[in-house]
């Protein structure tokens, strides 16, 4: 790759100098984090341990859960890291494996969130074929495209950006080491890699957001036609943790990636990336708990068993 020999290392700016400030987003994204992993690592807990939550819609839900807590992983103790460095180094070699495992992560996330839509269209509009239709063979596949989909869009943009020549500034103002910032202070023409961008990320955009809409949209005339009230609450419960958490996601990473290049605004990049790689990790796990009747009664018996053997 060229830009090794001729640069070593990048620093990541991030987005405050201010010692007082680095400190208080020492503690508050330790917190975060945290949470996330505590909020991730226990769902996938409950659905390995609760036997009623042996089915392919918490299979999903349990590996989305995997996926966010590594998500944030490779992000938040780096930046955790920088805040209370002066240097705020990073190695070429380790920017490469951040952007890498970034994109990975977080383009398994969108092909798992249309692999859930699709999943909840099967279980609602075809229920009584739904043991069929989502076999451990299909959902098994679902998940395995899933991350080779995220393996191959991260491998595109990784080779694709480190090509490029970093022969003048290494500062790069941003959390870590995101597409769009690297694009920045490289000195080759980067309009292939910008195009790159757009088109590969907004075809995983469209046609991801096509299923889910065309799932819901099934979903949507089978609620119409079911009689019992309880059944359709049941049904908007479900789907509405969800559809939150895909409209989140997929707003943020519109915003983000799907867009000209000219409109790239770094400062405002950061505080998108942090909602999207921070926080969307953190809020999943509350969104799929606090909706779910099958979860929060998975939780009250874990938590009942914890308490009956302490005692």
């Amino acid at each position: 790759m060229k830009n090794v020999t001729e640069i070593t290392f990048f620093v990541l700016k991030g987005f405050t100098d201010s010692p007082e400030l680095q400190i208080v987003f020492v503690f508050l994204f330790l917190a975060i984090y945290l949470f996330t992993l505590l909020g991730n690592l226990g769902l996938i807990v409950l659905v390995i341990g609760d036997s009623r939550l042996h089915s392919p819609m918490y299979y999903f839900l349990g590996v989305l859960s995997s996926v966010d807590a590594c998500y944030s992983s490779v992000i938040t103790p780096n930046m955790l890291v920088d805040f209370m460095s002066k240097k705020k180094v990073i190695s070429v070699s380790g920017c490469i494996v951040q952007m890498f495992l970034a994109i990975m992560f977080g383009t398994t996330e969108c092909f798992l969130l249309a692999a859930m839509a699709y999943d909840r269209y099967v279980a609602i509009y075809n229920p009584l074929l739904y043991t069929v239709s989502m076999a451990p063979r299909v959902y098994v596949s679902l998940i395995i495209i899933s991350y080779a989909g995220g393996f191959a869009h991260a491998i595109l943009h990784t080779v694709a950006t480190f090509r490029l020549s970093f022969c003048g500034s290494n500062e790069i103002r941003h959390i870590f080491c995101d597409v769009p910032a690297l694009l920045a202070i490289s000195c080759s023409d980067t309009q292939i890699n910008q195009l790159l961008l757009f088109y590969c990320a907004g075809s995983i955009e469209l046609v991801t957001i096509l299923i889910v809409l065309v799932s819901y949209g099934f979903i949507l005339a089978a609620i119409l036609k079911m009689p019992s009230a309880e059944g359709k609450r049941k049904v908007f419960s479900t789907c509405g943790s969800h559809l939150t958490a895909v409209s989140i996601f997929h707003g943020t990473v519109l915003f983000m990636y799907v867009r000209p290049s000219s409109n790239y605004a770094l400062e405002h990049d950061m505080i998108v990336s942090i909602f999207y790689a921070i926080m969307i990790p953190m809020l999943n796990p509350l969104i799929y708990s606090l909706r779910n009747k099958d979860v929060k009664q998975a939780m009250q018996k874990l938590f009942r068993r914890y308490l009956f053997l302490s005692k």
